[in-house]
């Protein structure tokens, strides 16, 4: 196979492709676009003082999600309100870090993917929510093509030695979150 061939097989159906030589370079652009978006909102709702309740109590009922009802009952507990109110900004900041410098990548995609996610359950309307899925599908994409590798740090992480072997080879879990 060559350098720039891929192929995978799912359900017993087999996909086989060539990826034109720039492809690279919009992986790259695709990472740290995505990367820029994140971290700019990150910032804003950290400089803003993001509060989640409104959104969690009456966004998914008013767009008819039909995870209405679980987005209201946490959006009435003021714990999880508080959690959420951290978790998001930071979480989008350091997504959005993640990917920009390409640092635990796949692990920055998928935690984006999955905020993705849960936001478009919580907006449920073609506006947001074919929005929040293409972001879905792209953050993704920028995990499962390894983008991380493509002028990130994460090459030089996982060939970083511990005790005289890449500390890939040492803990090979840790491929699932980088590149």
């Amino acid at each position: 196979m060559a350098t720039n061939d891929f192929e995978s097989t799912v359900a017993g159906v087999t996909v086989h492709a060539e990826a034109h030589p720039l492809s690279v370079w919009f992986v790259f652009a695709l990472r740290v676009i995505m990367g820029i978006t994140f971290a700019i909102a990150g910032v804003e709702n950290i400089a803003t003082g993001f509060d989640a309740r409104a959104y969690l109590l009456y966004s998914a009922l008013l767009h008819g999600s039909p995870a209405a009802d679980l987005f209201t009952a946490l959006g009435g507990n003021d714990l999880f309100v508080q959690f959420v109110n951290v978790a998001v900004p930071w979480g989008e900041l350091f997504i959005g870090l993640g990917l920009v410098f390409g640092v635990l990548t796949r692990l920055a995609a998928f935690w984006g993917a999955a905020m993705m996610f849960l936001f478009y359950l919580g907006n449920w309307n073609v506006e947001n929510g074919a929005v929040n899925l293409t972001y879905m599908v792209v953050l993704l994409t920028i995990a499962a093509f390894g983008a991380g590798r493509v002028l990130g740090l994460d090459p030089f992480i996982e060939r970083f030695r511990v005790g005289g072997v890449p500390l890939v080879e040492r803990y090979p879990v840790l491929e699932y979150v980088l590149g």
